[in-house]
């Protein structure tokens, strides 16, 4: 069953003209003044950089998007600029399908895929607004795959390590469930409050299978620190701040504000990845 995921793009995906300020409180320096978030949501997403909202998108978005995922992998459209990837395992005797295929990349070109970044009223942007401000940006999609075999298992790291730009509270991500997810599928496993760490040094894990491209972790992990699964049913989203260091298979979405800045990586600790 596939899941979505969709992140950072050189263009707008929708700009709303009411303008949010940030609040002067330190309680709320992290979230927008808005109606949508309480004061008890604004604070714990103060404390520990992630929140999980229940039952934000309906049954009949996510079969839509369910069914154009399935018809890009089995070619029965091909929206131009779709970047497909594939997974290890099927490299030898690939044949695309919805099994095979791993990611589904830079999907703004299929309208009913890019209809979950712009859903209105109490859906995907609004939360976002909360978090970022009104000037977004968005791009691409990924499912949820459960084939075993580290295939799309992704170790501990934040996501900052693959962001050109900055600052991190500029940036979110987002899950949403598109059937019930728990730890045997590769749900999101977190950290709370590891968002008050720096950037640190990724690189491939030392796993017994072979490394997925790109699929980075933490050098120094620690694999005895403690960890919490965020169980999720369908139609629920989890959002987080890419310093706040997680593990998962590829199933989220993000969004950056329009007021980041792009940043030179020379003589960083994510200049490799430029290479």
């Amino acid at each position: 069953m596939p899941s979505l995921q969709v992140s950072f793009a050189l263009r707008p995906a929708v700009v709303l003209h009411t303008q949010l300020s940030l609040t002067a409180c330190t309680l709320h320096v992290y979230t927008l003044d808005s109606t949508i978030l309480t004061t008890e949501r604004r604070q714990f997403y103060k404390d520990n950089r992630y929140l999980l909202v229940q039952k934000l998108v309906s049954d009949e978005d996510i079969e839509r998007f369910r069914k154009e995922f399935v018809r890009i992998c089995n070619k029965e459209v091909n929206p131009p600029g779709v970047l497909l990837m594939r997974h290890e395992i099927h490299r030898p005797n690939f044949i695309r399908s919805e099994k095979t295929v791993n990611k589904v990349h830079d999907f703004q070109e299929d309208g009913e895929l890019f209809r979950h970044c712009t859903l209105p009223e109490l859906k995907i942007l609004k939360y976002f607004e909360c978090f970022t401000g009104p000037n977004l940006m968005a791009m691409r999609i990924n499912k949820l795959p459960d084939l075993g075999n580290l295939s799309s298992h992704h170790p501990m790291h934040q996501d900052l390590h693959y962001f050109p730009f900055q600052p991190a509270d500029g940036t979110v991500c987002s899950w949403t469930a598109m059937e019930r997810d728990h730890q045997d599928k590769g749900c999101l496993v977190v950290q709370p409050g590891t968002h008050k760490q720096p950037l640190k040094p990724h690189g491939y894990p030392e796993w017994e299978s072979l490394p997925i491209k790109f699929f980075h972790g933490l050098l120094d992990y620690d694999e005895t620190s403690p960890r919490v699964h965020i169980i999720m049913k369908k139609r629920d989203t989890v959002f987080f701040q890419p310093l706040f260091i997680h593990g998962s298979r590829s199933i989220s979405c993000r969004f950056a504000s329009s007021e980041c800045c792009y940043t030179d990586v020379k003589n960083m600790i994510q200049e490799h990845l430029e290479k």
